[in-house]
């Protein structure tokens, strides 16, 4: 069924194109593919910002070297470096801590944000009723509520998961509402022509054409999530890369400062990529011409 909406999705738009366009008498001209190879694709991509962070990182190390910039202040990277090295064992012990927290908030966010968005989609009362507060629990910044959670759940890593998860299920639930009343109303049309019920046409068809826009919803979540939960270890914890952070600050440990913020970087680069292969496997490749509900 839902080849048959994107075929008359498709079909649609060849037909106001072949309105509004000249007819051809002449014979046919093959044309050569538009598409280029995933590699000369990936190469632009990347190239550019690998190219301004290996500048960037070459300014900083012969900044430090010069002499115009303090070690103190700011370490060269190659220092950074060093010193992941020669504290290696004790920060993967503590990104393991993090990363398992994060892990389990953000699952529980996505699932919970998806599910919100669908309900807030179905019932307007609901949407008028939980939106606000939604928004409000946006506005309240990270330090206010973490000492609540401490009171509630003690230094345990479930009161980590469960902050990540609350402040990480706003943007999922936002943006799987507003794809789904974005859903164009002829796929539901359809769907319930052929006998579909609602509920089936919701999760089976709708949810897919706004698939997009949540996956996008579940990248601004993924964003911060790490981050989240490395500031509430900061805040209250007995271990994991927020006490790793406080230690190198009380000891004035530059380098393992930068060190703990290197690791954030990166783990939140890599559920960045997970997010990006479970997309592609779902959907497929986004087609750089084609609008938002095309492919689908």
């Amino acid at each position: 069924m839902i080849l048959f909406l994107n075929e008359r999705s498709r079909a649609t738009k060849d037909a106001g194109h072949g309105e509004s366009g000249n007819v051809s008498t002449g014979p046919a001209v093959a044309q050569a593919p538009v598409s280029t190879p995933m590699f000369e694709r990936s190469l632009r991509r990347f190239m550019p910002p690998t190219i301004a962070i290996i500048v960037l990182l070459a300014a900083w190390e012969a900044a430090v070297r010069l002499g115009h910039i303090s070690e103190r202040t700011l370490p060269s990277p190659s220092r950074i470096v060093a010193a992941m090295v020669d504290t290696w064992p004790d920060l993967m012990a503590a990104t393991a801590v993090t990363a398992a927290e994060t892990a389990a908030g953000f699952t529980a966010a996505v699932a919970s944000g998806i599910v919100i968005g669908v309900a807030l989609y179905r019932s307007r009362i609901l949407h008028r009723a939980l939106y606000p507060l939604l928004v409000a629990a946006q506005t309240i910044p990270l330090i206010a509520i973490a000492p609540l959670f401490m009171l509630w759940f003690g230094f345990s890593p479930i009161g980590k998961v469960v902050l990540v998860a609350v402040l990480g299920l706003f943007p999922v639930a936002v943006q799987t509402s507003r794809g789904l009343m974005a859903v164009p109303q002829f796929y539901e049309d359809v769907a319930l022509t052929c006998g579909a019920t609602r509920t089936w046409t919701l999760w089976h068809v709708k949810m897919r054409v706004a698939a997009r826009q949540i996956f996008g919803g579940i990248r601004i979540c993924a964003a911060y999530v790490f981050g989240t939960a490395v500031t509430a270890e900061y805040l209250g914890a007995t271990n994991g890369l927020g006490i790793w952070l406080q230690g190198a600050f009380n000891s004035f440990r530059t380098p393992l400062i930068f060190a703990a913020a290197l690791v954030i970087i990166i783990g939140t680069g890599l559920l960045f990529l997970l997010i990006s292969t479970v997309e592609y496997a779902l959907l497929g490749e986004r087609d750089a011409d084609s609008t938002s509900y095309d492919g689908c």
